[in-house]
């Protein structure tokens, strides 16, 4: 499972993205959408080979959590296959949960090889309206 801290910021990500597309009707669910995004910063910062070994641990660790991601395939350039098949909202809605759990497990392993700080201010740089501080982080504040 993932930590409460990488859980708290993939379903930040996810509600932002989630209302940012009011507008119309989304062709993909907010965790393709959040995945991207964070796909292309992160092969920005540690290249494709390094995203494509990111991912592939938090695939691992998300198919022990979710069986039914088995279907979802990695390609050579990070992206996903079979996340967002097209169908029912009802399984738009699985898509979201299924890709919070797969963003978290993204985030902490970001958190666990470059720190709270650098994955802090990588997520502002691509999502500059969200506040990424410590008032969610799980850490209590000493008086």
């Amino acid at each position: 499972m993932s930590p409460p801290v990488s859980r708290n910021l993939a379903q930040r990500l996810l509600a932002y993205e989630a209302a940012a597309d009011k507008s119309s009707e989304p062709t993909e669910s907010a965790a393709s959408r959040v995945y991207e995004k964070l796909r292309a910063s992160l092969c920005a910062l540690a290249g494709v080979g390094g995203f494509h070994s990111l991912l592939s641990c938090a695939l691992r660790l998300t198919r022990a959590e979710v069986p039914t991601l088995r279907g979802v395939q990695l390609a050579e350039d990070g992206s996903l296959q079979g996340l967002d098949a097209p169908g029912p909202q009802k399984d738009k809605d699985h898509a979201n949960e299924v890709g919070a759990i797969l963003i978290a497990h993204l985030l902490g392993l970001l958190i666990t090889f470059v720190g709270v700080g650098v994955t802090s201010r990588l997520l502002q740089d691509v999502w500059p309206k969200v506040a990424f501080d410590d008032r969610d982080s799980g850490k209590e504040k000493k008086a």
